[in-house]
């Protein structure tokens, strides 16, 4: 495992959080729905970044680890766009407004980055200290796998939520939405909570449950946390951004969900398989990258198959 000292661990704090100043502090700091226009540029800056990022480490440290960044990179961004499917059935089960939707999404994604630090740090510590823990984390991302392929998300049910059913035990929760406030005060001067703090307790918990699949997932790839943590970073950093780029279209793609739920079944194949044959990670970086691009083929397919008969 490679080791990164304090410096570089600063030095790449110190650029995420230039990127979250100027995403959320400075380029959107009134709230706004982004138009697929700006949506589009941060997305395709945000990319970029992360591509020449993995070039500095490919330069910097070799061939290996350029590898190793650039598959998790890939693993995890396509687990974010999986991410990006329960958003919007979160924000139409909840009747979200349009307005309120970037400041759910701006707490979605500050959160998600503290819980993958925290899930990386548990999880190196973990398999620093039990090697036998990879044959564990590749059965969780079969089994996720496997559900994914049977799932049915057509529908949500946050309401059996053990955070929300808690909120609305203890909290005063106010009938409709105020803008994007998360709180009003009535002409009494008692402080009542809006629905949107219910949205952003399910968004988190849903962080929760995405950091516990993709963290094993990268883990297969590298046991380095840092090639780990930036990976995850880069993938979560542009996910606002890609939110607003794909809204309208991810129920396009019918068989990309597929392809994600194949990638975490091999990716879980390779981790439990390890200790008997270990697969290259060209070869893992190939058979993902098959595997995304069959996947959104087939589904732009199935539309142009379906277009004629839909009108």
């Amino acid at each position: 495992m490679t080791t990164h000292g304090p410096a570089v661990w600063i030095g790449f704090t110190a650029l995420v959080i230039a990127l979250l100043v100027l995403d959320l502090g400075v380029l959107n700091r009134r709230g706004h729905v982004l138009s697929v226009r700006e949506a589009s540029a941060w997305s395709a800056g945000l990319v970029a970044l992360a591509l020449v990022f993995g070039g500095f480490l490919w330069w910097r440290e070799g061939p290996q680890h350029g590898l190793e960044y650039f598959t998790g990179y890939l693993i995890e961004l396509s687990l974010s766009v999986d991410n990006l499917f329960v958003f919007i059935l979160i924000f139409q089960y909840f009747g979200v407004p349009a307005l309120a939707q970037p400041k759910v999404l701006k707490w979605g994604i500050l959160g998600a980055i503290v819980m993958r630090a925290i899930m990386i740090g548990l999880g190196a510590l973990l398999l620093a200290r039990f090697h036998w823990i990879i044959y564990l984390f590749g059965a969780i991302l079969i089994v996720t796998g496997i559900r994914m392929l049977r799932a049915d998300d057509t529908e949500i049910e946050p309401e059996r939520n053990p955070l929300v059913r808690l909120a609305r035990r203890f909290l005063p929760i106010t009938p409709g939405y105020d803008n994007d406030h998360f709180s009003v005060r009535t002409i009494t001067g008692q402080r009542l909570f809006t629905p949107l703090i219910l949205v952003v307790l399910v968004v988190e918990w849903s962080d929760l449950v995405f950091a516990i699949d993709s963290i094993p997932a990268i883990f297969a790839v590298t046991k380095d946390p840092f090639i780990v943590y930036s990976s995850n970073v880069f993938a979560i950093l542009g996910l606002r951004a890609l939110f607003f780029v794909l809204a309208g279209a991810l129920d396009k793609f019918q068989y990309l969900k597929v392809g994600v739920a194949l990638i975490l079944v091999f990716i879980g194949l390779k981790m439990a398989l390890s200790g008997w044959f270990v697969l290259p990670t060209p070869v893992a970086l190939g058979v993902i990258v098959l595997t995304l691009a069959i996947s959104v083929g087939a589904s732009l397919l199935r539309r142009r198959r379906d277009a004629p008969a839909g009108g």
